[in-house]
């Protein structure tokens, strides 16, 4: 199970700072990933982490802007989200799949969160 926490609303060009916890103890087996969704929209990969912590990788639109890390000690995943824009607004969700193979792609993962709504105003 996971559980994700952090959205809310902020201006343009703010930072907020997402986190998701995962309940079990195979949290460090799995790669955790971020995705958001807005409305009419697919789900977009933002970003994701293998199980170690030890690489990361980064959709397009937000390289450069968005940090994912874990600690696995915490079974968390974070992402801090800087220099925000109007754009990134969505409801993101955090996920966690087995298949390193299948990490860009929301179908292939094995476990949801809740979803955590992002609101970035111009």
């Amino acid at each position: 199970q996971l559980q994700a926490s952090g959205g809310g609303l902020v201006q343009a060009g703010g930072s907020l700072r997402l986190s998701c916890v995962a309940s079990g103890r195979a949290f460090s087996m799995y790669n955790m990933g971020w995705f958001r969704q807005a409305p009419g929209k697919e789900r977009e990969f933002v970003a994701g982490v293998i199980g170690n912590g030890g690489s990361t990788y980064y959709g397009d639109s937000v390289k450069g802007r968005f940090t994912i890390s874990r600690d696995n000690a915490k079974n968390t995943v974070y992402l801090q989200m800087n220099s925000l824009k109007p754009e990134d607004t969505a409801v993101y969700y955090c996920g966690a799949v087995s298949d390193y193979s299948g990490r860009y792609y929301w179908r292939r993962y094995d476990y949801w969160g809740q979803g955590t709504l992002v609101t970035v105003s111009s």
